[in-house]
């Protein structure tokens, strides 16, 4: 029995309110220690989840009242995108806004380079012959003999050069899977920040997956049979295997490096240059940190 003049539910929350108060804590990061770091994704998966839940629990109903399933999902929301920093981004809004300038860094970049003469064309990002067969290449040419590397070289160059368009979807795709740790710390660093953080994360597999697509495209180009020439000619026949590996990986590496360089060159006009901010959300994003 409740005792005389108390409400029996004068203390008892409807259970609306109570999952209101769990689900923020869990989706804000929240707990009665303090916060608890959790990315964004993982937050509106953890709402989604929610959602339906909700709506099934007495007083969660869209009455009107304080218990409308509406307004708690809006307040969880709310706290999910509320402002980053004093610019009043929300982090949905940083990270897309990141995300993007990488996307339109990338696609920029590789109708540069995926053009003839994109890599070898640039003193920045030529493509060198690795190893024994660069030395080579520069002690023939001190006698005016480095004719038949010279053409292995361009050939290297031009493989590389067809190879951008799958190196390009590699790249944005890595762009699209990354976790954004801090988004706001990236916005917030240096020119090329938001570059450094996806090459540092993304470059190993990068490669990984981009050298079946070179290779292929050395090959088209003749860079491989032009290799097994210029080695028999020079008495390195029985490297043959080693030096297409080699080949192969200067190919990989020059070309992510080339690639990369000039991201990075992209990712500091976008910041830098209101002209480079081609869409809107480039616009609200990064006109925010120059205004």
């Amino acid at each position: 029995m409740p005792a005389a003049g108390r409400s029996s539910q004068s203390h008892t929350l409807p259970l609306c309110q109570i999952a209101q108060i769990g689900f923020v804590e869990g989706a804000t990061g929240m707990n009665q220690k303090g916060p608890v770091p959790m990315s964004v994704n993982a937050k509106f998966r953890l709402v989604a989840c929610i959602a339906g839940a909700m709506f099934a629990l007495p007083g969660c109903q869209t009455t009107g009242t304080s218990g409308d399933a509406v307004t708690v999902l809006g307040g969880i929301l709310g706290d999910l995108g509320g402002a980053a920093g004093q610019s009043g981004l929300t982090q949905y809004e940083i990270e897309a806004g990141l995300r993007e300038a990488l996307t339109v860094g990338t696609q920029r970049v590789a109708s540069q380079l995926g053009q003839t003469d994109g890599y070898f064309g640039d003193p920045e990002i030529r493509i060198p012959l690795p190893g024994d067969l660069g030395e080579l290449q520069d002690g023939l040419a001190r006698v005016g003999l480095s004719g038949p590397l010279d053409d292995l070289q361009l050939r290297l160059n031009r493989g590389a050069e067809a190879a951008v368009p799958q190196a390009r979807d590699l790249v944005i795709e890595a762009v699209r899977n990354i976790t954004l740790e801090d988004a706001l710390a990236i916005l917030n660093g240096g020119d090329t920040a938001a570059t450094d953080f996806l090459r540092g994360k993304t470059e190993t597999s990068l490669r990984t997956a981009l050298r079946p697509h070179l290779s292929n495209a050395l090959q088209g180009a003749g860079a491989y049979s032009a290799m097994d020439r210029v080695a028999t000619a020079n008495g390195l026949g029985a490297l043959s295997v080693r030096l297409r590996e080699d080949l192969t990986d200067s190919a990989v590496n020059y070309g992510l490096d080339g690639l990369f360089h000039y991201v990075a060159a992209e990712e500091m006009r976008i910041r830098e240059d209101p002209v480079a901010r081609t869409t809107e959300l480039l616009r609200k994003v990064f006109g925010a940190q120059t205004a």
